[in-house]
């Protein structure tokens, strides 16, 4: 289950505002993130597939950066 972000609307503030806190609150506590996440099933072969894709990825930026600062 997702935790719910709440954010008060003070008296005179522009909604826009407490709309901007809001979604600064979401992206805080990774709402946003965990609800792409789940949005449809992943086999786990496929998480294992992307998870050493990712970290291939990783060790690429990293020897490209070693190799540009020498």
């Amino acid at each position: 289950m997702v935790d719910v972000a709440k954010v008060k609307v003070y008296e005179g503030e522009p909604f826009e505002k407490a709309l901007r806190r809001f979604r600064r609150q979401c992206k805080e506590e990774g709402i946003i993130s965990d609800i792409r996440k789940r949005e449809y099933h992943v086999k786990r072969s496929e998480l294992r597939r992307r998870k050493v894709l990712k970290a291939i990825r990783r060790l690429r930026k990293v020897t490209e950066r070693k190799r540009f600062f020498r």
